[in-house]
Protein backbone atom coordinates (compact mmCIF):
# COMPACT_ATOMS: atom_id res chain seq x y z
CA UNK A 1 0.00 0.00 0.00
CA UNK A 2 1.13 3.11 -1.16
CA UNK A 3 1.70 6.17 1.98
CA UNK A 4 1.08 9.43 1.87
CA UNK A 5 4.58 9.81 1.40
CA UNK A 6 4.75 7.98 -1.75
CA UNK A 7 2.01 9.63 -3.13
CA UNK A 8 3.93 13.10 -2.71
CA UNK A 9 7.12 11.97 -4.34
CA UNK A 10 5.04 10.23 -7.33
CA UNK A 11 3.11 13.78 -7.33
CA UNK A 12 6.68 15.59 -7.85
CA UNK A 13 7.88 13.09 -10.29
CA UNK A 14 5.12 13.98 -12.33
CA UNK A 15 5.06 17.71 -11.63
CA UNK A 16 9.04 17.72 -12.57
CA UNK A 17 8.26 16.08 -16.07
CA UNK A 18 5.82 18.03 -17.37
CA UNK A 19 7.14 21.60 -16.22
CA UNK A 20 7.48 22.77 -19.72
CA UNK A 21 10.64 20.02 -20.26
CA UNK A 22 12.64 21.99 -17.29
CA UNK A 23 14.98 19.26 -15.51
CA UNK A 24 15.08 18.60 -11.57
CA UNK A 25 17.83 19.38 -9.57
CA UNK A 26 18.71 18.82 -5.89
CA UNK A 27 21.69 20.84 -3.94
CA UNK A 28 24.87 18.95 -3.26
CA UNK A 29 26.91 20.74 -0.59
CA UNK A 30 30.54 19.65 1.19
CA UNK A 31 32.64 21.12 3.26
CA UNK A 32 36.09 20.86 4.80
CA UNK A 33 35.06 19.71 8.21
CA UNK A 34 35.03 21.81 11.55
CA UNK A 35 38.27 20.99 13.18
CA UNK A 36 40.49 23.35 14.36
CA UNK A 37 42.95 23.61 11.35
CA UNK A 38 41.06 23.26 8.65
CA UNK A 39 40.46 26.02 5.87
CA UNK A 40 37.15 27.22 5.75
CA UNK A 41 35.20 25.23 2.56
CA UNK A 42 31.92 25.57 1.51
CA UNK A 43 30.30 24.08 -2.22
CA UNK A 44 26.74 24.34 -3.25
CA UNK A 45 25.97 23.28 -6.51
CA UNK A 46 22.81 21.89 -8.36
CA UNK A 47 22.95 18.42 -9.30
CA UNK A 48 20.35 17.16 -12.11
CA UNK A 49 18.41 13.88 -10.98
CA UNK A 50 17.62 12.42 -13.84
CA UNK A 51 19.60 9.18 -15.43
CA UNK A 52 20.37 10.63 -18.75
CA UNK A 53 23.22 12.38 -21.12
CA UNK A 54 22.24 16.02 -20.33
CA UNK A 55 22.07 15.39 -16.53
CA UNK A 56 25.26 13.34 -16.60
CA UNK A 57 27.04 15.91 -18.98
CA UNK A 58 25.62 18.60 -16.34
CA UNK A 59 26.98 16.59 -13.05
CA UNK A 60 30.68 16.09 -15.07
CA UNK A 61 31.19 19.26 -15.73
CA UNK A 62 29.86 20.89 -12.41
CA UNK A 63 32.46 18.17 -10.41
CA UNK A 64 35.10 19.12 -12.96
CA UNK A 65 34.99 22.82 -12.72
CA UNK A 66 34.76 22.56 -8.89
CA UNK A 67 37.81 19.91 -8.58
CA UNK A 68 39.31 22.50 -11.06
CA UNK A 69 39.26 25.43 -8.58
CA UNK A 70 40.17 23.54 -5.27
CA UNK A 71 42.96 20.97 -6.31
CA UNK A 72 45.83 22.65 -4.40
CA UNK A 73 48.74 19.74 -5.07
CA UNK A 74 49.29 19.27 -8.83
CA UNK A 75 50.90 16.39 -8.01
CA UNK A 76 47.56 14.62 -6.49
CA UNK A 77 44.83 14.13 -9.05
CA UNK A 78 41.50 14.61 -7.34
CA UNK A 79 38.66 12.17 -8.63
CA UNK A 80 35.71 13.52 -6.70
CA UNK A 81 34.86 16.90 -5.04
CA UNK A 82 35.66 15.38 -1.51
CA UNK A 83 39.26 14.59 -3.23
CA UNK A 84 40.03 18.20 -4.08
CA UNK A 85 38.62 19.42 -0.49
CA UNK A 86 41.35 17.30 1.08
CA UNK A 87 43.95 18.79 -1.73
CA UNK A 88 42.85 22.21 -0.47
CA UNK A 89 43.00 21.74 2.61
CA UNK A 90 46.42 19.80 2.52
CA UNK A 91 47.93 22.51 0.97
CA UNK A 92 46.94 24.91 4.02
CA UNK A 93 48.36 22.49 6.12
CA UNK A 94 52.03 22.32 5.05
CA UNK A 95 52.11 25.81 4.29
CA UNK A 96 51.24 26.37 7.67
CA UNK A 97 53.82 23.24 9.00
CA UNK A 98 56.48 25.63 7.41
CA UNK A 99 55.13 28.90 8.29
CA UNK A 100 53.13 28.66 11.94
CA UNK A 101 52.73 32.07 12.80
CA UNK A 102 52.22 33.47 9.16
CA UNK A 103 49.79 31.51 7.59
CA UNK A 104 46.18 33.09 7.43
CA UNK A 105 43.30 30.56 7.31
CA UNK A 106 42.34 29.82 3.76
CA UNK A 107 38.94 29.80 2.77
CA UNK A 108 37.14 28.50 -0.30
CA UNK A 109 33.37 29.48 -1.06
CA UNK A 110 31.46 27.91 -4.19
CA UNK A 111 28.11 27.93 -5.30
CA UNK A 112 25.96 27.28 -8.58
CA UNK A 113 22.69 28.46 -9.45
CA UNK A 114 20.74 27.73 -12.32
CA UNK A 115 20.77 31.00 -14.49
CA UNK A 116 18.64 30.66 -17.73
CA UNK A 117 16.53 27.41 -18.71
CA UNK A 118 14.14 26.67 -21.77
CA UNK A 119 13.35 24.01 -24.21
CA UNK A 120 16.98 24.31 -25.78
CA UNK A 121 19.46 25.11 -23.49
CA UNK A 122 20.30 25.59 -20.06
CA UNK A 123 23.21 27.98 -18.03
CA UNK A 124 24.67 27.33 -14.86
CA UNK A 125 26.15 29.88 -13.04
CA UNK A 126 29.38 29.26 -10.71
CA UNK A 127 30.46 31.63 -8.44
CA UNK A 128 33.55 31.21 -6.22
CA UNK A 129 36.33 33.19 -3.94
CA UNK A 130 39.28 31.43 -2.93
CA UNK A 131 41.36 32.51 -0.42
CA UNK A 132 44.57 31.20 -0.22
CA UNK A 133 46.79 34.43 1.62
CA UNK A 134 47.98 37.49 0.51
CA UNK A 135 46.48 41.25 0.21
CA UNK A 136 42.86 39.68 -0.43
CA UNK A 137 41.05 36.80 -2.29
CA UNK A 138 39.60 36.20 -5.95
CA UNK A 139 36.09 35.83 -6.81
CA UNK A 140 35.20 34.77 -10.11
CA UNK A 141 31.61 33.55 -11.83
CA UNK A 142 31.68 30.82 -14.73
CA UNK A 143 28.90 30.38 -17.33
CA UNK A 144 28.13 27.12 -18.28
CA UNK A 145 26.07 26.54 -21.42
CA UNK A 146 24.07 23.40 -22.41
CA UNK A 147 22.53 22.10 -25.04
CA UNK A 148 19.82 20.05 -23.51
CA UNK A 149 18.50 18.64 -26.62
CA UNK A 150 21.97 16.80 -27.63
CA UNK A 151 22.95 16.19 -24.21
CA UNK A 152 26.25 18.63 -24.29
CA UNK A 153 27.84 21.69 -23.25
CA UNK A 154 28.58 24.97 -25.19
CA UNK A 155 31.75 26.16 -26.21
CA UNK A 156 30.96 30.34 -26.49
CA UNK A 157 31.63 30.27 -29.96
CA UNK A 158 28.58 27.43 -30.67
CA UNK A 159 26.26 30.25 -29.24
CA UNK A 160 26.29 32.75 -32.40
CA UNK A 161 25.95 32.25 -36.31
CA UNK A 162 28.94 34.21 -36.60
CA UNK A 163 31.11 35.49 -33.49
CA UNK A 164 32.79 38.06 -35.18
CA UNK A 165 29.82 39.28 -36.68
CA UNK A 166 28.31 39.44 -33.00
CA UNK A 167 31.88 41.02 -31.23
CA UNK A 168 31.41 44.19 -33.33
CA UNK A 169 28.24 44.47 -32.30
CA UNK A 170 28.89 43.84 -28.48
CA UNK A 171 31.97 46.06 -29.03
CA UNK A 172 29.66 49.13 -29.95
CA UNK A 173 27.32 48.05 -26.92
CA UNK A 174 30.43 47.90 -24.87
CA UNK A 175 31.27 51.17 -25.91
CA UNK A 176 28.13 52.90 -25.37
CA UNK A 177 27.82 51.60 -21.56
CA UNK A 178 31.25 52.32 -20.55
CA UNK A 179 31.22 56.03 -22.41
CA UNK A 180 34.00 55.17 -24.78
CA UNK A 181 34.43 56.93 -28.04
CA UNK A 182 33.57 54.82 -30.98
CA UNK A 183 36.46 56.19 -32.85
CA UNK A 184 38.84 56.14 -29.92
CA UNK A 185 41.33 52.91 -28.72
CA UNK A 186 39.30 50.56 -26.62
CA UNK A 187 41.41 51.01 -23.69
CA UNK A 188 41.63 54.96 -23.69
CA UNK A 189 39.27 55.53 -20.96
CA UNK A 190 41.26 53.17 -18.86
CA UNK A 191 40.48 49.27 -19.74
CA UNK A 192 43.58 47.06 -20.01
CA UNK A 193 42.86 44.99 -22.91
CA UNK A 194 45.37 43.26 -24.73
CA UNK A 195 46.65 44.64 -27.66
CA UNK A 196 44.71 47.88 -27.25
CA UNK A 197 42.06 45.65 -29.16
CA UNK A 198 38.28 44.59 -28.18
CA UNK A 199 37.58 40.91 -27.62
CA UNK A 200 34.30 39.10 -25.81
CA UNK A 201 35.25 37.65 -22.20
CA UNK A 202 35.91 34.36 -21.43
CA UNK A 203 32.60 34.43 -19.57
CA UNK A 204 28.73 34.41 -21.78
CA UNK A 205 25.91 32.89 -20.31
CA UNK A 206 21.77 33.01 -21.04
CA UNK A 207 20.14 34.74 -17.98
CA UNK A 208 16.66 36.23 -17.05
CA UNK A 209 17.74 39.80 -18.08
CA UNK A 210 19.09 38.80 -21.31
CA UNK A 211 22.68 37.49 -22.50
CA UNK A 212 25.15 38.57 -19.88
CA UNK A 213 29.04 38.96 -21.19
CA UNK A 214 31.04 38.77 -17.76
CA UNK A 215 34.91 40.37 -17.35
CA UNK A 216 35.74 38.59 -14.20
CA UNK A 217 38.24 40.84 -12.57
CA UNK A 218 41.84 41.42 -13.95
CA UNK A 219 40.66 40.20 -17.11
CA UNK A 220 40.21 43.71 -18.88
CA UNK A 221 40.47 46.43 -15.50
CA UNK A 222 42.35 46.54 -12.39
CA UNK A 223 41.29 44.40 -9.49
CA UNK A 224 39.35 47.93 -7.84
CA UNK A 225 37.21 47.74 -10.70
CA UNK A 226 35.61 44.53 -9.66
CA UNK A 227 34.03 42.68 -12.38
CA UNK A 228 32.60 44.44 -16.21
CA UNK A 229 29.42 43.09 -17.21
CA UNK A 230 27.59 44.07 -20.32
CA UNK A 231 23.75 42.87 -20.12
CA UNK A 232 22.61 42.56 -23.86
CA UNK A 233 19.02 41.88 -24.13
CA UNK A 234 17.50 39.07 -26.18
CA UNK A 235 15.66 41.11 -28.50
CA UNK A 236 18.60 42.87 -29.69
CA UNK A 237 21.11 39.98 -30.21
CA UNK A 238 18.26 37.28 -31.12
CA UNK A 239 19.74 37.84 -35.08
CA UNK A 240 23.31 36.40 -33.99
CA UNK A 241 22.27 33.57 -32.14
CA UNK A 242 23.13 30.10 -33.43
CA UNK A 243 20.09 27.11 -33.88
CA UNK A 244 21.89 25.12 -30.75
CA UNK A 245 20.63 27.93 -28.66
CA UNK A 246 17.09 28.70 -30.08
CA UNK A 247 14.01 26.75 -28.01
Amino acid sequence: MKTPVTYLLLAVMLISCTDNGKLTFEAANFNAGTCTDCPQVSVSIPMALAEDRIATTINTTLKEEVISLLTFDDDVKAVDIEGAIGSFKNGFLELKKKYPTETIGWEANIEGSIAYENVRILTVELGSYIFTGGAHGYSATRFLNFDKKKGVELEDWELFRNQKDFKRFAETKFRIQEDIPQDAPINSTGFMFERNEFYLPENIGFTQEGLQLLYNQYEVASYADGPIVLILPYAEVKSYLSGKTRS
